[in-house]
């Protein structure tokens, strides 16, 4: 169970991730994004990083990139995550990525997710998903939801991060 950290902003610049050697292969880059109060985060987004929507990233989009809370970080500032999924901000629709339970509840019991026959779930590469979603980290779309504690939603797409 990954423990997900968000941050939330406007991208400032976006760069070539070079090794230690000097070596630059293009794989990887540095996104720098800087929220309204200044504060300024560094993410490192590899081949591996989940794009929601497979969007193309630019200097001024609103962007909410989320990392494993749990894994080691350099002590640099501004700080430096390793990006596992980014999302664009779009206002049709809501994410949130997080660990959902047995009762398909996120782990900060913000939101339960109410799954119906034509909620789409899916695998990161875009093949469907054919087992139960629960206990697993999920990423979900979803629309509107209820003002209740857990909000409860009928998410549009699951995406499974097995």
């Amino acid at each position: 169970m990954t423990k997900f950290y968000s941050f939330h902003g406007t991208v400032t610049m976006i760069t070539d991730l070079i090794g230690q050697n000097g070596e630059g292969d293009g794989c990887k880059k540095l996104i720098s994004v800087q929220n309204g109060m200044g504060t300024i985060v560094n993410f490192v987004v590899s081949p591996t990083t989940h794009f929601v929507d497979h969007v193309m990233v630019a200097v001024g989009d609103r962007v909410t990139g989320y990392y494993d809370g749990n894994a080691p970080a350099l002590l640099i500032y501004p700080p430096q995550y390793q990006a596992l999924v980014m999302v664009k901000d779009s206002p049709y629709q809501n994410v949130k990525v997080d660990y959902f339970n047995s009762q398909l509840e996120s782990s900060d019991g913000q939101l339960r997710l109410n799954v119906s026959p034509y909620t789409q779930i899916v695998l990161t590469n875009g093949q469907p998903f054919t087992r139960n979603p629960a206990n697993r980290d999920l990423i979900v779309i979803y629309g509107p939801s209820t003002q209740s504690i857990p909000a409860q939603t009928t998410p549009y797409r699951i995406i499974v991060l097995c």
